[in-house]
């Protein structure tokens, strides 16, 4: 199997002098691909802030961050832009969709606005929708669907583009126990069957059950 996340003793502050705060002291870690990795931690502990930083939203770190073979910290903005384009899909706890534009554009947006062409994705979108469950919704608006619907959308356009990686940061934490069973199903499903590279973020012992592998951060390192 090949390493496609690694991180080598990153160190994450906060703050200045006297209230200076270290969420990240020394981390070590590697995901494999195909793995479907949980990423467990108490309130503050910073396992948002790494996934952060593995997905290049933060780039204020000390050490080594390397993602399909790239260093993260040395990439130009626009190598890094194109590296989350291709490779990293992102879920987040909040869904972030357009309200206006209906469930099949929703999920179309990203790739859409990088140039590439409804016809072209049309298969890929078919397919996802099906995956998802979402298909009899595909005109819907965001407004008319469950919270859980609504993520599931959410999860369809970060894997639209075939990305190598999801990286998902408590994406059950806004949904009661029905839809977080059926998201969880769907991140493992897509685990298994697309060999999606998966790596979430989690305070539940029964999401992270679902992964593969879980990592624990305490006193800002990882252990597992």
């Amino acid at each position: 199997m090949n390493t496609i996340i690694e991180v080598n003793n990153v160190n994450k502050t906060f703050g200045k002098n006297e209230s200076l705060n270290q969420v990240l002291n020394g981390a070590c870690m590697s995901v494999e691909q195909g793995e479907f990795v949980s990423l467990m931690g108490a309130s503050g502990s910073g396992k948002s802030t790494l996934l952060y930083l593995i997905g290049g939203l933060d780039r204020n770190f000390r050490g080594n961050i390397s993602v399909c073979g790239q260093d993260i910290g040395s990439l130009k903005d626009k190598k890094l832009s194109d590296l989350r384009l291709k490779n990293m899909g992102f879920v987040f706890q909040f869904y972030n969709l357009v309200m206006n534009l209906n469930v099949q554009d929703n999920i179309l947006l990203p790739q859409t606005i990088n140039g590439k062409k409804r016809s072209e994705l049309k298969p890929l979108l078919d397919e996802i929708l099906e995956i998802t469950g979402l298909t009899e919704k595909r005109k819907a608006m965001p407004s008319t669907l469950s919270g859980g619907q609504q993520q599931r959308v959410a999860i369809a356009r970060a894997v639209l583009g075939n990305p190598s990686i999801i990286l998902a940061d408590e994406p059950t934490g806004n949904l009661d126990a029905a839809s977080t069973k059926e998201i969880m199903e769907l991140f493992r499903k897509l685990n298994r069957e697309k060999g999606l590279t998966i790596l979430q973020v989690t305070h539940s012992e029964q999401c992270a059950a679902y992964g593969t592998r879980t990592i624990r951060l305490e006193d800002g390192k990882t252990i597992g």
